[in-house]
This record gives C-alpha cells, sequence and structure tokens, in this order.
C-alpha cells in the first residue's frame, strides 16, 4: 500500500498469508505505514488485540531522520501502539542505533510478543539496543522454500532468462555488463520492471532493446511468464528472484544492498556480486542446486506464541 516497488505486493502477500493461517477466524484491517496513521487508524489499533508491521527496510538507526515507520514521537508516547514485527528489515548498513531511536523502538515494540526479523543483522542492530524478544525467521516470502519445494528446481540452465535491475541503485557500467552476459548466453530473454523507474534506467543503458522482450509492470505480468515458461532468473531484484524461486524457477539474485547479503548468510540463498561476472557465467553454463537452510525452529517458535495466546 503506498509503494511504488512492486516486490512489497510479493512481501505482503506471503505475510497475509501467514496471518490468513495462523489466525482464521480474525477480522484483519490494513494499514499503511509509509502514510501518516489518522486517528481513525489509531482507533483500529486500540480495538485490535494484535497489531503486525510488515515490510522488509522499515528499521533505521536514525528514526528522528529516516521515517520507513511514519510515526513520530508523540505518536508513540502519547498511544498505545504495540507493535509486532513480522518479517522486518534494517535499512541498509548503518552505525549503531541513536538515542532517540532507542527510546522511540522500545517504546513503540511489544514487550510481551516474540518479533519477527528477516536477518541476523537486524536481530544485532536491536539487540544492540536492549531489544532482545527477537527471533531471525528470514523475511517470510521464503518459508515455503523448504527442502522438498527446492527439489523441485531445475539444477541445468534454461534456453530463457528474465533479469531485472534496480533503479535506486543504479550502477550503468555494472549493468550493462551482466545484461550483456545474458543476451550473449540465452535465447531469449526477458525484463521486469518492478520499481516504478527501472523502465527509464534500462532505456538510459542503450542496450539492443530489439532482443529484450519487456513484461508489464505489474505482479500478475511476471507471474504468468513464471507459470507457463521454462526460464532462470537472474537480476538485481531480491523480492523478483524469491517470487522465482516460488515459482520452481533456477535464480541467482545479484546483491546491490545488505538484503539479499544478509539473507544469503543466513539460508543459503544463492547470491553473488552485481560485478562478479565469474560467479554469473558460472552459474548460467554450470549446473546450479538450490540448497535454502530455513530457521525452521524460528519460525515455529514465532508461530506457536500466537497459538497458545488464544
Amino acid at each position: 500500500m503506498g509503494s511504488y516497488n512492486l516486490g512489497n505486493q510479493i512481501i505482503m502477500e506471503a505475510i497475509h498469508d501467514n496471518l490468513a493461517s495462523l489466525f482464521p477466524d480474525t477480522f484483519r484491517i490494513n494499514l499503511s505505514a509509509n502514510e501518516k496513521l489518522t486517528k481513525r487508524s489509531f482507533k483500529y489499533i486500540n480495538q485490535a488485540e494484535l497489531s503486525f508491521f510488515g515490510g522488509t527496510n522499515a528499521l533505521t538507526s536514525n528514526q528522528n531522520k529516516e521515517k520507513y515507520i511514519n510515526l513520530d514521537f508523540n505518536d508513540v508516547f502519547l498511544k498505545e501502539v504495540n507493535l509486532v514485527l513480522f518479517g522486518v528489515g534494517w535499512w541498509q548498513y548503518q552505525n549503531k542505533p541513536n538515542f532517540y531511536t532507542k527510546i522511540f523502538l522500545n517504546k513503540l515494540l511489544s514487550k510481551s510478543s516474540l518479533h519477527s526479523v528477516r536477518d541476523s543483522y537486524t536481530q544485532n542492530m536491536l539487540k544492540s539496543i536492549d531489544i532482545t524478544n527477537v527471533v531471525n525467521t528470514s523475511c517470510p516470502t521464503v518459508w515455503s522454500l523448504n527442502t522438498e519445494h527446492c527439489k523441485g528446481i531445475p539444477v541445468e540452465r534454461s534456453e530463457n532468462v528474465i533479469f531485472t535491475i534496480t533503479d535506486y541503485m543504479k550502477d550503468a557500467s555494472k549493468d550493462i555488463n551482466f545484461i550483456t552476459i545474458l543476451l550473449r548466453s540465452y535465447k531469449n530473454i526477458f525484463f521486469w520492471p518492478q520499481g516504478i523507474g527501472d523502465v527509464d534506467y534500462l532505456f538510459s543503458l542503450k542496450m539492443d532493446m530489439k532482443l529484450i522482450n519487456m513484461l508489464n509492470p505489474n505482479l500478475s505480468s511476471l507471474d504468468a511468464l513464471l507459470r507457463n515458461t521454462q526460464v532462470d532468473y537472474i537480476g538485481t531484484r531480491l523480492h523478483a528472484g524469491i517470487r522465482a524461486l516460488q515459482f520452481k524457477k533456477r535464480t541467482l539474485i545479484l546483491s546491490v544492498d545488505n538484503r539479499a547479503k544478509e539473507i544469503c548468510k543466513d539460508i543459503n540463498l544463492n547470491v553473488t556480486e552485481r560485478n562478479n561476472c565469474n560467479a554469473i557465467n558460472e552459474f548460467i553454463s554450470e549446473d546450479s542446486e538450490t540448497k535454502i537452510s530455513l530457521p525452521l525452529d524460528n519460525i515455529k517458535s514465532w508461530k506457536e506464541q500466537f497459538i497458545k495466546n488464544e
């Protein structure tokens, strides 16, 4: 809600599916954290038994300046928000949270519930400000990627590939290099714009657009290709890559920030640096197994707290 990054739809779909499974007989209301919460929003929060915050880069070391959770001091201290984190991560690599953020998050987040974060880095940042009721569950979008699911993902390369780039993490030289490798290595090349500026950025790279099949900028367009075509995924968009894995597609994610790197460390997601041409060529030319190791005990602990509380 209120976002120009389609990856957020992938994340929120997983969050809604899990909440529906955990609480099948409950009434749920969605609020956008990107917008300033209204008096009516706080009325809903106060009436709710539980308030979950789902997303990706919502936490930051400088909450007074970088408002990825669009609440201010008065919202937190004059109202009982009591949020439960669900798969939330930290915005980039940063210094230790400042004093404002420490006070803000300790007041904002529930002290009685266990919080779910997407990686160890986020867990350690919260620990540094004395928030320890946290488990690293990884992102809920990967929870379905168990051992049995991964066995169904092809080992051998396809003739087709879908790629993504990232408009807010531009590096023309690196992006041109990896796209050139794809054009040289695959028969059919597809491009999916996950962000609102991705198409303009691609055109600015001056690639031969006659060789690239452009998908429509919506999630159903990506899903249709993944459902109906044998295709590899190689690209800088983390959640487009996770979507490909959900559809059992051979996937290599090219990291441009802390998200893919940290999740890779925790669960063995297939990730390499965007400028690592050797690793990209190796993935394309050699067999590549998908062996994701989910933090199943942590996921179970986080879920079971709500079952026990019913």
